[in-house]
């Protein structure tokens, strides 16, 4: 943090004499070569994301009925698709918060959702969270573009600060944080109480200044030609971004 010094001597933040708050998130489709992220709609949306949604994660022997990656988020809320798109208008319905469906390019089928919350203007902050991620997500590059155009779209509307928190436990959460380029920020123990547990969170954050850099760095990663014939990466994400994270 750079400061300077006021008239009794005293260290201050730097003046932002241009600063104008951004505006609010309106929910415009996102276009990706993979993916498009786009307002996410209950009746429009809510099939195809409970049959994405109850789909065994396969890097979880025990889970069944795709329950396992709804853990860290407090559980699933709902166990049929009627149900779905009840908490799915729910969900909508929040003011705080603008939700997206992430939508597979090739199928045409809602995969996941994700929000912006936790919305500042006034502060030029804003969060990305809610990341229910199906199983047809995991370990695709599906997952890094859809989160890519979120904060790109985020700095463009001129936010300054872009967030990322998780239960401190979750360790592929943590990880996709630090490779998309976020830099961790700390721990709030004793944080929240979810069902009945104790919640640390872990604070990741990105900043304006930093995200030229980090931007550079998802698209060299997404070009068709750092992949091989079989989808493979040549070069990983996360190595690009913890030079960025190390300078």
């Amino acid at each position: 943090m750079t400061a300077t010094t006021n008239e009794y001597g005293q260290p201050i933040g730097d003046s932002l004499p241009d600063w104008q708050p951004p505006a609010w998130p309106n929910g415009d489709t996102l276009e990706g070569r993979l993916c498009r992220v786009e307002a996410l709609i209950p009746e429009r949306h809510a099939s195809s994301l409970w049959q994405a949604w109850s789909v065994a994660d396969p890097a979880v022997p025990a889970d069944a009925d795709g329950k396992a990656r709804w853990i860290y988020l407090g559980g699933r809320a709902f166990d049929d698709q009627a149900g779905c798109e009840r908490w799915l208008e729910a969900m909508t319905a929040d003011e705080s918060l603008v939700c997206y469906a992430i939508i597979d390019a090739a199928s045409g089928d809602a995969v996941g959702m994700a929000t912006y919350l936790r919305i500042v203007p006034v502060d030029g902050a804003i969060e990305i969270g809610h990341l229910s991620f199906s199983a047809r997500m995991a370990r695709t590059p599906i997952s890094s573009e859809a989160l890519m155009l979120m904060m790109t779209n985020a700095f463009a509307l001129g936010y300054r600060r872009l967030e990322w928190k998780c239960d401190a436990l979750n360790g592929p959460s943590r990880r996709a944080a630090e490779r998309l380029g976020f830099q961790f920020e700390g721990i709030f123990r004793q944080h929240r109480v979810v069902q009945g547990r104790n919640r640390d969170t872990a604070w990741f954050s990105i900043l304006d200044s930093e995200w030229p850099m980090i931007r550079d760095c998802h698209r060299r990663w997404l070009a068709t030609e750092n992949f091989d014939a079989d989808g493979r990466q040549h070069q990983s994400l996360s190595t690009m971004t913890a030079f960025v994270r190390g300078r």
